[in-house]
């Protein structure tokens, strides 16, 4: 059985978690570069993250729920979200569970560090063998899809999601 976690967003990342490996691989968000408005603008490949699930298949997918912060200008608020729907729509369209988790729900649930890079250290010593997939600053969005995904199956094995057997 494999469960999914994603930090969504077009720098986030995709974990594909084998409870019962104890493995996770994670995968940066697929995206394409498109020239708008003479400008090079990247945003999600909704075909490539839709192979990504038909292939994988995973049993359930844990998604960070996310919304617009203070300060951010209205055209980066619309390609978040862009690209939030984009990973939901997928999902939907291939009937895969989906879960969305508050990020403060699942920090706390497995002590994740405030500091700057409080997930990539949790993460490398929930997950000390696929440490190498969150070594640089930018790999952040891997470690919390990688929290992500552990969080989800143990909500799932505890019966903390509705419909779930304890």
């Amino acid at each position: 059985m494999i469960i999914a976690g994603i930090d969504p967003g077009l720098s986030g990342a995709v974990a594909l978690l084998s409870p019962d490996a104890g493995t996770v691989r994670t995968l940066d968000m697929p995206t394409l570069v498109l020239p708008r408005a003479g400008k090079n603008k990247r945003e999600i490949d909704a075909h490539q993250l839709a192979r990504l699930f038909a292939d994988s298949a995973p049993h359930h997918v844990f998604i960070e729920q996310v919304g617009a912060m203070p300060g951010q200008g209205v055209s980066s608020v619309f390609a978040f979200g862009k690209a939030y729907g984009i990973v939901i729509g997928v999902l939907a369209a291939q009937g895969i569970r989906m879960t969305m988790v508050a990020p403060h729900k699942w920090k706390h649930d497995l002590r994740v560090p405030a500091a700057k890079d409080g997930a990539r250290a949790r993460a490398s010593q929930l997950f000390p063998s696929g440490a190498d997939q969150w070594t640089r600053v930018k790999d952040s969005g891997r470690a919390e899809a990688a929290l992500i995904a552990l969080w989800g199956a143990q909500s799932l094995q505890f019966g903390r999601i509705e419909g779930t057997a304890a």
